[in-house]
């Protein structure tokens, strides 16, 4: 009986595994076979952070030459947004503290058609590359504006802005800038009322992702006044939410957009622009879409794709590709993709990258039989 006991013993101190000796003397469970999955550093060997520094360090070890200039772009196109990011990270942690975002959400309903159409006007105007514009994306999903709109200013404002209509002139012609802007604002209508529609049959019930600069909630208005309280610093609640939110969302977007910026310095350093623009040279139909295809994970941003496509265009490239690869790779270049994927649901970010090639191929097909 005491064996017995003693069995039933060593069987649960050993999770079940008997060996029939005594108990001082028993085999202990086997150690766990070393798998990938129980590797404790795969996380951060995968993180983004990884890759934002791993990037510049693997061209520190092999291309010395360029590490300086690699790194030396990648800072300054950051700098160049921080003040885009540092304005958006304090107005979502205002408006989420004051508890005002609901409010700014519900400025929108109703007024649905009359939203996309200001979107996609605004959008044109603002001068916003698109991987600048990220940071005021995340503040409208975070306020509830509805996806029609934000699609609409999504599609529409990296295409055109007033330099890059001016250089576009200078190097292709105001016809070519003209249609250009027209093609700015005629996507962003597009992808808004389409995206309109599919929410109206149940599409992206839940559009941002959870965990996102853009998802969570904030305080909500007071409960004696029912309005947004927009001095929350009176209140301690209040200027802890704010905080919490600045902090959040900074390290989101800064982190989203520092590997942006280094998968730029990657494509401007290793993938010389007329390679890329090179593939896409002739005409018809064929060479519309292919030029659309090749745009959009190119980065040829608006200042240095005009003078190119200009080189091509006297070379025979027709003016219909040069429209579909410049609208294609301003909407939807690798940098901004990155950012964009850390926003949004993957149906979603399908649907905007379907826009944006759809877009360009009708922008490129109608430019042709105009000019």
């Amino acid at each position: 009986m005491s064996d017995t006991i003693e069995r039933i013993e060593l069987d649960q101190n050993s999770g079940g595994a008997s060996c029939g000796a005594p108990k001082t003397a028993c085999c202990t469970a086997p150690a766990s076979k070393w798998t990938w999955k129980t590797f404790p550093g795969k996380d951060y060997i995968f993180s983004t952070w990884a890759v934002v520094l791993g990037g510049p360090l693997l061209v520190l070890l092999l291309d010395q030459v360029q590490f300086v200039p690699f790194v030396t772009f990648a800072i300054q196109a950051f700098l160049g947004t921080l003040p885009y990011i540092a304005f958006a990270v304090a107005l979502i942690a205002w408006l989420k503290a004051s508890g005002a975002e609901a409010y700014v959400g519900r400025a929108f309903e109703g007024r649905e058609t009359q939203a996309i159409f200001l979107a996609a006007l605004f959008g044109g105007l603002a001068p916003f590359c698109s991987c600048e514009v990220i940071p005021f994306i995340a503040g409208l999903l975070a306020v509830g504006a509805p996806l029609s709109a934000i699609m609409a200013f999504w599609l529409s404002s990296p295409l055109i802005d007033p330099p890059t209509l001016l250089i576009t002139a200078g190097a292709l012609g105001w016809p070519f800038a003209i249609g250009k802007a027209v093609s700015a604002v005629a996507l962003g209508l597009f992808g808004g009322f389409l995206v309109s529609v599919l929410l109206k049959t149940g599409a992206f019930a839940n559009p941002v992702k959870i965990g996102s600069s853009a998802s969570g909630c904030g305080c909500g208005a007071s409960p004696q006044t029912g309005r947004p309280v927009w001095k929350f610093w009176k209140e301690t609640e209040r200027t802890d939410k704010f905080y919490v939110e600045l902090k959040t969302n900074a390290l989101f977007l800064v982190k989203w957009l520092a590997l942006a910026y280094v998968l730029e310095a990657a494509l401007v350093t290793y993938v010389p622009a007329n390679l890329i623009a090179g593939v896409v040279g002739g005409e018809g139909v064929g060479s519309i879409a292919i030029s659309a295809l090749v745009g959009m994970p190119a980065y040829l941003n608006s200042y240095v794709a005009p003078p190119l496509l200009a080189g091509l265009m006297d070379q025979g490239m027709s003016a219909g590709a040069a429209m579909a690869f410049m609208i294609a790779g301003a909407v939807s270049s690798i940098p901004a993709m990155a950012a964009v994927w850390s926003l949004v649901k993957p149906q979603v970010f399908a649907t905007y990258l379907g826009l944006g090639f759809v877009g360009a191929v009708l922008s490129g097909l109608i430019f042709q039989l105009v000019i």
